[in-house]
């Protein structure tokens, strides 16, 4: 894989581990409002090459359900079960783009170290975001099949972006502005009573912030690693969310480290590294070939 889609996938990660510190600060609001308010900042911001949303419906079809999907799917889960169990199990979209490339991809074959990475980064992932401690409630199975469905939706996302017709990474603007509208219609629909005035008030530039960031730039740098990269060592990339949005809350948040913390981020680098041995290793011409298929920049 090449060292600009490593570099991008990185920064992709790098930014969306600032999320769960700005969802800190936003626990009072709701979180469809959040999320709309945020992607609208970031397809406004990317409406500056609008001329490059001009797309086959089927690429609008995966862009809006993948960012719009995603994100209705991940907070209707927090309303329906706990947030450690629902984190959990979002956190298998990285072993489920390693586990599906196959069978969206030719020429992406499996093999041991991407498994093995993609497991050992799950069990980092699970360990930092459980603390150690787990309790699935049967009756909280409609929040974790709703989780479920939302690491599934951006697995299938991510991989679909490089089996469609070569699109420009702009037109990811277009995605997040109608996913941002999306958003704030379906928190118009439900019952929350709000008053926007007072409660935005002292939020607007953090919510700038986030959607230009972590819910932003984020996204532009992911489709142009997908489109340069290969999707096995990317997923195996991005359990090391989860552990720099650790780093972020003990740096930025004041939250303490625990023992089980330091095992996680060991598993979650060990992962890392061998689900990512690919980047040491020159592709064949007929394998550069096909991870440099998906589209154009």
């Amino acid at each position: 894989m090449s060292l600009t889609a490593t570099f991008l996938a990185l920064s992709a990660i790098l930014l969306w581990s600032f999320l769960a510190y700005f969802g800190a600060s936003f626990r009072s609001l709701p979180p469809l409002l959040v999320v709309g308010v945020a992607l609208c900042v970031s397809g406004l911001a990317g409406s500056l090459r609008w001329r490059e949303w001009r797309l086959p419906w089927r690429v609008w079809a995966v862009g809006i359900g993948g960012i719009f999907g995603y994100h209705f799917l991940y907070f209707s889960a927090f309303q329906r079960a706990p947030a450690v169990e629902v984190n959990l199990i979002n956190y298998l979209w990285p072993l489920l783009i390693v586990l599906l490339s196959p069978l969206f991809l030719s020429g992406h074959r499996l093999h041991a170290h991407h498994l093995l990475g993609a497991l050992i980064g799950l069990a980092g992932a699970s360990l930092i975001l459980s603390g150690g401690r787990l309790n699935l409630d049967a009756a909280n199975l409609p929040g974790y099949l709703l989780a479920a469905g939302a690491a599934l939706t951006w697995a299938c996302y991510s991989l679909l972006t490089k089996r469609l017709p070569p699109f420009s990474t702009a037109a990811v603007g277009g995605f997040c502005l109608l996913s941002g509208v999306l958003s704030l219609s379906a928190f118009a629909l439900s019952d929350v009573a709000l008053d926007f005035h007072t409660a935005l008030a002292g939020n607007w530039f953090s919510l700038l912030l986030m959607g230009v960031g972590p819910m932003g730039l984020a996204f532009f740098a992911w489709d142009a690693a997908l489109k340069r990269g290969d999707p096995r060592v990317i997923g195996s990339l991005s359990y090391l969310t989860p552990l720099l949005s650790t780093f972020n809350l003990v740096l930025l948040g004041g939250q303490k480290l625990s023992w089980v913390s330091g095992v996680a981020m060991a598993l979650i680098v060990g992962g890392a590294v061998i689900g990512s041995l690919d980047l040491w290793k020159k592709p064949l011409p007929n394998e550069s070939k096909m991870l440099g298929e998906g589209g154009q920049e």
